[in-house]
């Protein structure tokens, strides 16, 4: 039996790449410290479970033997907390990083899937295609980018095989929405569902690429058993190569809007160009977010 180990698994995105993994037949090794600022943890029930810091070679080393894939998704994962907070930014999503590659590789995985980030362009224009420059205005992405760069130098230097994902604005099931940092969906989602106002950052004007969780659970598991044809190392976007304002997000869910500042730090505009994806491990997203808002809506009042 084919077995995968994922860090982050009892977040948002770790839990329902759990999920994807069990249905493919994987036997899955969860890691996750609970850190995260988050409404819920998930554990599947199906896989082994084990609390334990990315930073911590010793505990997590015995935890790599016998694993076939790596799936890293634990991180410092909020922008604004990271900007308080560069230090344990950098210490969860560099150091944490590179223990995990070490880890691997010392274990002769057979490849490891980095969860990336798009807010890596910055201010690069749309739509953000892989050619594209660095561009790191914050603490979080320049961590998260660096960590992309220890991948590729895993790869070069040691052999081991290593892809990094590149997620846009990740929605869905299981999405945060405890606290004001949280995915503006969720927040959204839970504000609606009170009765209080959506709260708009900005003028709403800024636009988003937004992929479901379950395309990005796909991507990663496509990411590992695929050919890279020579990408060993590299890294993929991971969007759904459209995007929408805040505005009309939150226009499908409620007329009940307020607006607050403009934040520092954040793009005014992200957009995936997903065509290397595409072509070279055959990866489309399925899903449309404002299809799956009004899927979610007619739910709720039982349609």
């Amino acid at each position: 039996m084919t077995r995968s180990l994922v860090t982050g698994a009892a977040g948002f995105i770790g839990s329902n790449l759990v999920d994807y993994l069990n249905e493919q037949g994987h036997q899955v090794i969860q890691v996750d410290n609970q850190s995260a600022n988050n409404d819920n943890f998930y554990w599947a029930d199906t896989s082994k479970s084990h609390l334990v810091d990315i930073t911590d070679y010793d505990a997590m080393r015995e935890l790599f033997e016998g694993v076939d894939y790596v799936f890293h998704l634990a991180a410092e994962s909020r922008l604004q907390p990271a900007i308080k907070n560069p230090i344990n930014a950098v210490h969860k999503n560099c150091v944490g990083t590179t223990v995990v590659l070490q880890c691997a590789r010392e274990a002769n995985v057979k490849r490891l899937v980095y969860s990336s980030t798009s807010s890596g362009y910055g201010r690069n224009p749309a739509p953000n295609v892989e050619t594209q420059p660095d561009d790191c205005l914050n603490p979080y992405s320049a961590s998260k980018i660096a960590a992309e760069k220890f991948c590729k130098m895993y790869t070069d230097l040691y052999g081991l095989e290593t892809v990094s994902l590149r997620y846009f604005n990740v929605f869905g099931e299981r999405s945060p929405t405890k606290g004001q940092y949280s995915p503006v969906i969720g927040v959204f989602q839970r504000q609606a569902a009170v009765g209080d106002a959506l709260t708009i950052v900005g003028t709403g004007q800024a636009r988003r690429d937004f992929i479901h969780v379950q395309d990005v659970a796909r991507a990663n598991y496509l990411a590992a058993v695929m050919p890279l044809q020579g990408h060993e190392g590299e890294f993929f976007n991971v969007g759904s190569g459209k995007n929408y304002s805040i505005q009309e997000l939150a226009n499908a869910i409620s007329d009940n809007q307020v607006y607050l500042p403009p934040r520092q730090g954040e793009a005014e505009t992200t957009l995936a160009d997903i065509t290397k994806i595409e072509k070279v491990i055959g990866w489309k997203p399925e899903i449309d977010v404002l299809d799956w808002i009004h899927g979610q809506r007619q739910k709720q009042i039982g349609i």
